[in-house]
């Protein structure tokens, strides 16, 4: 019988459910609103191809869930599962505007503008044993484009196809002549996890912004929560673009791609506003801003995480500044997107208490 990686991730995940009720459940973290229990249903769904969508917002959801629900699915690659070998060129194999299909969206049954979605990453596994990587002429951080121009020979087109090596938790591949070869230490995460914007936007699966989107963030990852703010009734959950490796700054405009099976809890907190994507585990506290130039998208994250450590700690608002000034990472998320997105995050073990 041919193996299928999706429905040995379904089984095997619907297993992990007694394993957890085992070991009497997962970590818990500082609240319940940082790592929300599960006490809900079980949803697995593999979507099909017509089922996915190239927005967020305007499509309609695709699956209803209560508030609690796990999902068990499967999440197609950016280039739409068009890409599969080397000889395979963007722009010979890609529908334009169907990048980063998304698996959902799902209305979460109750949810309002003004709540908040709390996305438990549990488990994220490659769904093939390959991925690839492109480079299309005038996309990257390196190369002119419309906004940024530049004198020089265009590079060429070119996709590099990756054999992933689950034993060894790599991925391998060859420079294009064939002569060399490297491989890429294998850490997945959801490059799209987004909600519908509000006011009734539709947005791209390219973009990023306050609803999320196309972070391309690799700390989306499993063992995290991703809080999202709601802006439309039942919130339009989606997620997508499954990376198995990126560099910091994405510059070539592509990670290590490949579709997703993807294990996630989507819980519901009333009343709590997230204007931007704030992602948490039981050790740091981190805050994505999405924007151009590169300082806005650092400034947007450094804005909340600075209000955040003044209203947990009891600090005034300059203590705050003071204080992430010089505890705060900000790595460069990526730098290719039509916004581009910063990571802010500190330990929260540093952060001053209310005596």
């Amino acid at each position: 019988m041919m193996h299928n990686p999706r429905r040995s991730f379904l089984q095997s995940s619907l297993g992990l459910v007694g394993a957890v009720a085992a070991a009497g459940g997962l970590a818990r973290a500082e609240s319940a609103a940082t790592q929300p229990t599960h006490e809900g249903e079980v949803i697995r769904w593999v979507p099909r191809h017509e089922d996915l969508v190239y927005t967020f917002g305007g499509a309609a959801p695709r699956k209803r869930i209560k508030p609690g629900t796990r999902i068990i699915t499967w999440t197609e690659d950016c280039f739409d599962g068009r890409v599969k070998t080397s000889a395979d060129l963007l722009s010979k194999s890609l529908t334009p505007g169907h990048d980063n299909p998304q698996t959902g969206p799902f209305f979460v049954e109750g949810a309002e503008a003004g709540d908040t979605l709390a996305v438990r990453i549990l488990k994220l596994e490659p769904a093939r044993s390959y991925a690839v990587s492109a480079f299309s002429p005038g996309f990257g951080a390196m190369v002119g484009n419309d906004q940024t121009a530049m004198l020089g020979t265009e590079l060429p087109e070119a996709t590099w196809r990756y054999e992933v090596d689950a034993k060894r938790n790599v991925a391998r591949t060859v420079s294009g002549d064939g002569r060399l070869a490297w491989e890429v230490p294998l850490s997945p995460f959801l490059g799209c996890l987004g909600v519908a914007p509000g006011e009734g936007e539709v947005r791209a699966t390219t973009v990023p912004g306050p609803f999320g989107g196309n972070m391309d963030c690799s700390e989306v990852r499993a063992g995290n929560t991703v809080f999202l703010g709601v802006n439309v009734p039942g919130g339009l959950l989606s997620c997508g673009d499954g990376h198995y490796a990126m560099g910091d700054g994405e510059i070539m405009g592509g990670a290590v791609e490949g579709a997703m099976n993807v294990d996630l809890v989507v819980d519901l907190i009333k009343g709590e506003t997230t204007p931007i994507p704030r992602i948490e585990n039981a050790r740091e506290i981190m805050f994505v801003g999405s924007g151009r130039p590169l300082e806005d998208a650092a400034r947007v994250a450094f804005k909340a995480m600075i209000g955040w450590v003044k209203k947990v700690s009891g600090l005034s608002e300059v203590d705050a500044y003071q204080f992430v000034s010089q505890n705060a990472k900000a790595p460069i998320i990526q730098i290719v997107d039509p916004e581009y997105t910063v990571l802010v995050k500190i330990g929260k073990d540093r952060v001053p208490r209310r005596r």
